[in-house]
């Protein structure tokens, strides 16, 4: 599993992420893999999968089933155009595969929001962005508490980070991609857009499921959304 641009750090999530990704245990061995801690200005999409390429090689797996939501998405595809015998099958969420100006005008807003060396604001703006208004709604007591009471990632790391999303660019070589590949999307995401997951299914011609109502994260928010990535994996 490699997850998306997340403003706090696995590690302060464990039991969270155990819990969420339950439904793998008594089939797989679930690895967790993020950014490594030392990363420079001009940090890429490509840099980050060929360091997430080296981690996995470490633990000796081969042949991975791999999950990969929003900026993990988009080093997963890297990580399949340039290794494709390291992947058997692949599921990408929410993501996508070359610059568009939704995701420009998401990180521009967050890198300015960035500048005041706080990230709640951008906390904030990722929430109302990312979640669709049915969440928004039921649970618009709690936001404003789950939001101030974070432990956020350095504001320098992120904002390395946040560059990196605009450097994806896999769209050209996708047809290099060799093992089977589900693409599941969200109709409203106002982060990466719904076209950005179509078009990379059209390209790949793979099955795709698209969220109609939901947005960026729908893989939070859909009840069978794992479910999909299961019966995927065991097909």
């Amino acid at each position: 599993m490699i997850p998306g641009l997340r403003l706090s750090n696995i590690a302060g999530s464990a039991k969270a992420l155990a819990m969420y990704y339950r439904m793998f245990a008594n089939d797989y061995t679930v690895y967790m893999f993020d950014r490594k801690d030392n990363i420079s200005e001009g940090y890429t999409i490509h840099d980050t999968a060929e360091d997430t390429v080296k981690a996995i090689e470490k633990t000796g797996l081969n042949e991975v089933y791999l999950y990969g939501a929003s900026q993990g998405g988009m080093i997963s595809q890297d990580m399949a155009v340039n290794h494709p015998g390291l992947i058997k099958k692949m599921v990408l969420a929410v993501t996508l595969s070359k610059y568009n100006e939704t995701v420009n005008e998401a990180v521009r807003c967050w890198l300015e929001l960035a500048k005041s060396g706080d990230l709640t604001e951008v906390a904030k703006d990722y929430t109302y962005k990312g979640f669709s208004e049915g969440y928004l709604q039921k649970y618009k007591a709690f936001i404003p508490f789950f939001i101030k009471n974070q432990k956020y990632m350095p504001v320098e790391r992120f904002v390395i980070l946040a560059k990196a999303c605009l450097t994806c660019d896999t769209f050209d070589r996708l047809e290099e991609i060799k093992c089977p590949v589900l693409v599941l999307g969200g109709g409203k995401d106002k982060i990466v857009s719904k076209e950005a997951s179509i078009e990379i299914a059209q390209k790949l011609g793979c099955e795709c499921y698209i969220y109609e109502d939901l947005g960026h994260e729908a893989y939070s928010e859909a009840k069978d959304f794992n479910k999909r990535i299961f019966e995927f994996f065991k097909e």
